[in-house]
């Protein structure tokens, strides 16, 4: 699984012009399921999410997490992210898990962060979204669970 997380003061995701999920200050989360990918790659990747100390403490640096300051995940699917453009200038989405295999998975990553935060807001899979946000620092880390071991 690969992630783009992004710390965040508001965002939102709209289909079809209806609100689908929002927050305010947390996490958007923007996430890739790989053919090969597995419930243990979402449990991973959950846990580390919302353990990441990428929010500042009283003294203004980074040193608590998401669910520390009381805040919310945006979890977004984004096959692109494995898009492979090593040749041509077509993207190349053979690495990314089809929808039969990414969703299931990409419910398991909600229902694993659920457990873990109050507040976890999603997209739309498989639908045109349009996700605004309003990125803190600017403050974004890419996390892939090839980095495990």
């Amino acid at each position: 699984m690969r992630a783009v997380v992004q710390r965040v003061t508001r965002a939102r995701v709209t289909v079809d012009d209806r609100v689908v999920g929002e927050i305010r200050n947390g996490l958007v989360v923007l996430l890739g399921v790989a053919r090969d990918d597995t419930k243990a790659d979402a449990e991973y990747l959950a846990s580390k999410i919302v353990a990441l100390r990428i929010f500042d403490d009283i003294e203004g640096k980074m040193n608590v997490s998401v669910k520390d300051v009381g805040g919310g995940l945006l979890v977004v699917s984004q096959f692109t992210l494995y898009g492979d453009t090593r040749r041509g200038l077509r993207p190349s989405w053979s690495d990314a898990a089809p929808p039969e295999i990414a969703e299931p998975l990409y419910d398991y990553f909600v229902e694993c962060s659920r457990k873990l935060i109050e507040r976890v807001e999603t997209g739309s899979f498989r639908a045109m979204m349009q996700v605004e946000l309003v990125n803190d620092g600017p403050v974004t880390l890419i996390l892939t669970t090839d980095d495990t071991d």
